[in-house]
């Protein structure tokens, strides 16, 4: 007995391959023609489920980062320790690329020019966010003595905020190493350093 496709599970596999799509080839350079072609529907049968390209790549960032933020603020709300909350939060991210691979390509490659647009307004917001869990984070691990009280935060939150997430370059999901182990090769990198 096969699997009746349902509308809601449609337009997920929609959102799917069209992530694919922006991520690969970029989101201008990906027309609505080549989401349908890749979904093998006529281009005005996903007008049946979208509006537009743009609602398309709104609804596949704003659902990612929701459930990236509500991560963080788990985090941020725990009662472990500050150098654990640093820890998690570098594995969550690493996670998420892991997880939501498309997604982070998206946003890493077309926050700046999607937030041009007023809808996309959210995401400069998002980065904002991003930068004041990160910049607790580190304010409480130099408060409870985890962190060294010389290293200037802002530069440390760009450190990690750049080497994290720019991975989405060259990890890839299923490869030779996990997001565990290349979230525990940073962390070692992050907290420990790389002298011997």
């Amino acid at each position: 007995m096969s699997a009746v496709s349902t509308p809601e599970s449609r337009r997920d596999e929609l959102l799917r391959i069209a992530a694919g799509l922006f991520a690969e080839r970029g989101y201008r350079n990906t027309t609505v023609r080549d989401i349908a072609d890749a979904a093998g529907i006529l281009s005005g049968s996903l007008y049946h489920h979208f509006d537009s390209k743009e609602s398309m790549v709104d609804e596949i960032l704003s659902s990612f980062q929701a459930e990236l933020f509500a991560g963080y603020d788990e985090i941020l709300a725990s009662p472990a320790p500050a150098r654990e909350k640093i820890e998690a939060a570098v594995r969550l991210s690493f996670r998420a690329i892991d997880e939501h691979h498309h997604e982070v390509a998206i946003f890493q490659n077309e926050a700046d020019q999607l937030g041009r647009m007023e809808r996309f307004g959210y995401l400069a917001e998002r980065n904002e966010q991003s930068r004041q869990v990160w910049m607790t984070l580190l304010r409480s691990g130099v408060e409870a003595g985890a962190l060294r009280a010389d290293l200037d935060l802002e530069l440390v939150y760009r450190f990690i905020r750049d080497t994290v997430w720019v991975a989405v370059r060259w990890y890839r999901p299923g490869g030779e190493l996990s997001h565990d182990q290349v979230a525990e090769q940073y962390l070692a990198i992050l907290l420990d350093g790389i002298a011997a």
